[in-house]
Protein backbone atom coordinates (compact mmCIF):
# COMPACT_ATOMS: atom_id res chain seq x y z
CA UNK A 1 0.00 0.00 0.00
CA UNK A 2 1.29 3.34 -1.05
CA UNK A 3 0.96 5.29 2.42
CA UNK A 4 2.09 8.62 2.69
CA UNK A 5 2.70 10.35 6.57
CA UNK A 6 2.61 13.34 7.49
CA UNK A 7 4.10 14.37 10.99
CA UNK A 8 3.39 17.80 12.63
CA UNK A 9 6.56 18.60 14.22
CA UNK A 10 4.64 21.20 16.45
CA UNK A 11 2.39 18.60 18.15
CA UNK A 12 3.50 18.02 22.13
CA UNK A 13 5.20 14.96 22.05
CA UNK A 14 7.41 15.49 18.89
CA UNK A 15 8.42 18.61 20.03
CA UNK A 16 11.37 16.34 22.36
CA UNK A 17 11.80 13.52 19.29
CA UNK A 18 14.48 13.30 16.94
CA UNK A 19 12.02 13.47 13.83
CA UNK A 20 14.70 12.19 11.36
CA UNK A 21 15.08 9.01 13.77
CA UNK A 22 11.33 9.00 13.75
CA UNK A 23 10.85 9.13 10.25
CA UNK A 24 13.34 6.57 9.43
CA UNK A 25 11.90 4.06 12.20
CA UNK A 26 8.47 4.70 10.89
CA UNK A 27 9.50 3.73 7.37
CA UNK A 28 11.26 0.14 8.56
CA UNK A 29 8.21 -0.23 10.78
CA UNK A 30 5.88 -0.17 7.56
CA UNK A 31 8.30 -1.82 5.16
CA UNK A 32 8.52 -4.62 7.56
CA UNK A 33 4.79 -5.07 7.18
CA UNK A 34 5.05 -4.81 2.71
CA UNK A 35 4.06 -0.84 2.67
CA UNK A 36 5.57 1.53 1.39
CA UNK A 37 5.83 5.07 3.70
CA UNK A 38 6.91 7.97 2.24
CA UNK A 39 7.31 10.36 5.58
CA UNK A 40 7.47 14.44 5.31
CA UNK A 41 8.21 16.28 8.62
CA UNK A 42 6.46 19.74 8.94
CA UNK A 43 5.68 22.30 10.97
CA UNK A 44 2.08 23.91 12.10
CA UNK A 45 2.12 26.43 9.17
CA UNK A 46 2.54 24.10 6.27
CA UNK A 47 0.95 21.70 8.16
CA UNK A 48 -2.37 21.95 6.02
CA UNK A 49 -0.87 22.77 2.56
CA UNK A 50 1.04 19.34 2.88
CA UNK A 51 -1.70 17.19 4.23
CA UNK A 52 -3.68 18.22 1.12
CA UNK A 53 -1.21 17.31 -1.22
CA UNK A 54 -0.33 14.03 0.49
CA UNK A 55 -4.02 12.59 0.30
CA UNK A 56 -4.47 13.10 -3.02
CA UNK A 57 -1.42 11.07 -3.85
CA UNK A 58 -1.70 8.32 -1.03
CA UNK A 59 -4.04 5.68 -0.76
CA UNK A 60 -3.35 6.27 2.94
CA UNK A 61 -2.68 8.96 4.97
CA UNK A 62 -1.09 8.96 8.02
CA UNK A 63 -0.82 11.62 10.52
CA UNK A 64 0.99 12.00 13.40
CA UNK A 65 0.76 14.89 15.97
CA UNK A 66 -2.27 16.11 18.33
CA UNK A 67 -5.83 16.02 18.54
CA UNK A 68 -5.85 19.14 16.21
CA UNK A 69 -3.54 17.82 13.23
CA UNK A 70 -5.47 14.17 13.47
CA UNK A 71 -8.80 16.14 13.09
CA UNK A 72 -7.39 18.69 10.21
CA UNK A 73 -6.37 15.18 8.59
CA UNK A 74 -9.21 13.42 8.98
CA UNK A 75 -11.08 15.58 7.64
CA UNK A 76 -8.98 15.90 4.61
CA UNK A 77 -8.88 12.03 4.37
CA UNK A 78 -13.13 12.33 4.01
CA UNK A 79 -13.06 14.46 1.73
CA UNK A 80 -10.57 12.53 -1.04
CA UNK A 81 -11.92 9.35 0.41
CA UNK A 82 -8.89 7.64 2.04
CA UNK A 83 -8.41 5.87 5.04
CA UNK A 84 -6.48 7.94 7.91
CA UNK A 85 -3.73 6.29 10.20
CA UNK A 86 -3.19 8.04 13.56
CA UNK A 87 0.16 8.48 15.07
CA UNK A 88 -0.87 9.82 18.85
CA UNK A 89 1.79 12.77 19.59
CA UNK A 90 -0.05 14.97 21.45
CA UNK A 91 -0.93 15.88 25.31
CA UNK A 92 -4.32 14.30 25.54
CA UNK A 93 -4.84 12.24 22.43
CA UNK A 94 -8.23 11.86 22.78
CA UNK A 95 -9.72 10.31 19.26
CA UNK A 96 -6.33 8.31 19.65
CA UNK A 97 -8.08 6.74 22.44
CA UNK A 98 -11.27 6.22 21.15
CA UNK A 99 -10.00 3.82 18.70
CA UNK A 100 -7.92 2.08 21.36
CA UNK A 101 -4.36 2.71 19.62
CA UNK A 102 -1.39 2.56 21.95
CA UNK A 103 -0.08 5.65 22.97
CA UNK A 104 3.73 5.15 22.32
CA UNK A 105 4.69 5.76 19.24
CA UNK A 106 6.48 3.00 18.13
CA UNK A 107 3.89 0.48 19.32
CA UNK A 108 1.10 2.90 17.23
CA UNK A 109 3.35 2.65 14.05
CA UNK A 110 2.98 -1.42 14.98
CA UNK A 111 -0.54 -1.34 14.48
CA UNK A 112 -0.86 0.92 12.27
CA UNK A 113 1.45 -0.69 9.61
CA UNK A 114 -0.11 -5.03 11.18
CA UNK A 115 -3.37 -3.25 11.47
CA UNK A 116 -6.48 -3.82 9.21
CA UNK A 117 -9.29 -0.55 7.94
CA UNK A 118 -11.98 -0.34 9.66
CA UNK A 119 -15.13 2.03 8.85
CA UNK A 120 -16.07 4.60 11.43
CA UNK A 121 -18.42 7.41 11.88
CA UNK A 122 -17.72 11.10 11.47
CA UNK A 123 -19.73 14.36 11.89
CA UNK A 124 -20.16 18.09 11.06
CA UNK A 125 -20.25 21.39 12.54
CA UNK A 126 -21.03 24.02 9.48
CA UNK A 127 -19.95 22.09 7.17
CA UNK A 128 -17.10 21.11 8.70
CA UNK A 129 -15.62 17.50 9.79
CA UNK A 130 -14.88 16.48 13.54
CA UNK A 131 -13.91 13.25 14.56
CA UNK A 132 -13.67 13.90 18.38
CA UNK A 133 -16.47 17.25 19.79
CA UNK A 134 -17.47 20.10 18.56
CA UNK A 135 -18.16 22.60 21.25
CA UNK A 136 -19.38 26.38 21.91
CA UNK A 137 -18.75 28.12 25.23
CA UNK A 138 -16.49 26.92 28.31
CA UNK A 139 -13.74 24.71 26.23
CA UNK A 140 -13.49 27.10 23.21
CA UNK A 141 -13.05 29.81 25.59
CA UNK A 142 -10.66 27.40 27.80
CA UNK A 143 -8.74 27.04 24.47
CA UNK A 144 -8.42 30.40 23.16
CA UNK A 145 -7.38 31.70 26.26
CA UNK A 146 -4.67 28.74 26.77
CA UNK A 147 -3.20 29.34 22.71
CA UNK A 148 -3.05 33.01 24.14
CA UNK A 149 0.16 31.84 26.58
CA UNK A 150 3.78 30.84 25.81
CA UNK A 151 4.71 27.26 26.90
CA UNK A 152 6.77 24.58 26.33
CA UNK A 153 6.03 20.80 25.50
CA UNK A 154 3.58 18.69 27.20
CA UNK A 155 3.88 20.06 31.16
CA UNK A 156 3.94 23.60 30.16
CA UNK A 157 0.96 23.07 27.71
CA UNK A 158 -0.78 21.21 31.10
CA UNK A 159 0.26 24.70 33.21
CA UNK A 160 -1.26 27.13 30.41
CA UNK A 161 -4.42 25.02 30.40
CA UNK A 162 -4.95 25.58 34.39
CA UNK A 163 -4.20 29.20 34.05
CA UNK A 164 -6.39 29.45 31.29
CA UNK A 165 -9.16 27.28 33.22
CA UNK A 166 -8.40 30.34 36.16
CA UNK A 167 -9.24 32.75 33.87
CA UNK A 168 -12.92 30.81 33.00
CA UNK A 169 -13.82 30.23 36.28
CA UNK A 170 -13.42 34.19 36.70
CA UNK A 171 -15.76 35.20 34.02
CA UNK A 172 -17.79 32.14 33.00
CA UNK A 173 -19.72 32.02 29.80
CA UNK A 174 -23.14 31.87 29.72
CA UNK A 175 -25.54 32.45 26.47
CA UNK A 176 -28.67 31.35 24.88
CA UNK A 177 -29.34 28.76 22.98
CA UNK A 178 -31.82 27.11 20.98
CA UNK A 179 -31.30 23.05 20.96
CA UNK A 180 -33.24 21.16 17.60
CA UNK A 181 -33.37 17.23 18.05
CA UNK A 182 -35.74 14.34 17.35
CA UNK A 183 -37.43 15.48 20.69
CA UNK A 184 -38.49 18.87 19.44
CA UNK A 185 -36.86 22.41 19.86
CA UNK A 186 -36.37 24.35 23.03
CA UNK A 187 -33.99 27.06 24.21
CA UNK A 188 -32.54 27.05 27.23
CA UNK A 189 -29.49 29.04 29.26
CA UNK A 190 -26.20 27.44 28.79
CA UNK A 191 -22.73 27.99 29.68
CA UNK A 192 -21.16 25.42 27.03
CA UNK A 193 -22.69 22.52 24.66
CA UNK A 194 -20.13 19.92 23.32
CA UNK A 195 -21.37 17.63 20.83
CA UNK A 196 -19.44 14.87 20.65
CA UNK A 197 -19.11 11.70 17.83
CA UNK A 198 -20.59 8.72 19.70
CA UNK A 199 -21.37 9.35 23.11
CA UNK A 200 -18.70 9.67 25.80
CA UNK A 201 -18.51 7.07 28.22
CA UNK A 202 -17.70 8.06 32.17
CA UNK A 203 -14.65 8.53 33.02
CA UNK A 204 -12.04 11.34 33.50
CA UNK A 205 -11.01 11.90 29.96
CA UNK A 206 -14.17 12.61 27.78
CA UNK A 207 -14.02 9.82 25.00
CA UNK A 208 -16.06 7.16 23.74
CA UNK A 209 -15.47 3.82 23.68
CA UNK A 210 -16.68 3.23 20.41
CA UNK A 211 -17.06 5.31 17.25
CA UNK A 212 -19.03 3.30 15.30
CA UNK A 213 -22.95 3.55 16.52
CA UNK A 214 -24.07 6.11 14.57
CA UNK A 215 -25.43 8.40 17.18
CA UNK A 216 -24.37 12.24 18.34
CA UNK A 217 -23.55 13.00 22.15
CA UNK A 218 -25.12 16.08 23.08
CA UNK A 219 -23.91 17.67 26.41
CA UNK A 220 -25.47 20.80 27.78
CA UNK A 221 -24.06 22.85 30.56
CA UNK A 222 -26.43 24.90 33.53
CA UNK A 223 -26.00 28.49 33.37
CA UNK A 224 -22.63 28.77 35.89
CA UNK A 225 -21.40 31.13 37.98
CA UNK A 226 -17.85 30.84 39.83
CA UNK A 227 -19.24 28.28 42.43
CA UNK A 228 -20.37 26.23 39.59
CA UNK A 229 -17.95 25.84 37.57
CA UNK A 230 -15.33 25.16 40.48
CA UNK A 231 -17.64 21.91 41.36
CA UNK A 232 -18.01 21.17 37.75
CA UNK A 233 -14.17 21.04 37.45
CA UNK A 234 -13.63 18.82 40.97
CA UNK A 235 -16.92 16.50 39.12
CA UNK A 236 -14.29 16.03 36.15
CA UNK A 237 -11.35 15.49 38.17
CA UNK A 238 -13.33 12.18 39.78
CA UNK A 239 -14.62 10.78 36.48
CA UNK A 240 -18.36 11.55 37.64
CA UNK A 241 -19.00 14.26 35.34
CA UNK A 242 -21.79 13.38 32.88
CA UNK A 243 -23.54 12.40 37.15
CA UNK A 244 -23.68 16.18 37.95
CA UNK A 245 -26.78 17.93 38.05
CA UNK A 246 -24.98 20.55 35.84
CA UNK A 247 -24.48 18.40 32.93
CA UNK A 248 -27.58 17.57 30.71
Amino acid sequence: MRAIGVFNRDGGTFKATDMDVFAARAREIFAAHGHDLDTRVVDSKSLMAELQRAAGEAELLVAGGGDGTISAAAGIAYKYGIPLGVVPAGTMNLFARSLGLPLKLEDALEALASGETVDIDIATANGRPFVHQFSVGIHPKLVKLRSSLTYKGRIGKMLASCRAALGVVARPPNFTADIATVRGRERRRTAGISISNNPFDEGHLPRADALDRGVLGVYIMKPLDTWGLVKLAFGLARGKWKSLPEVI
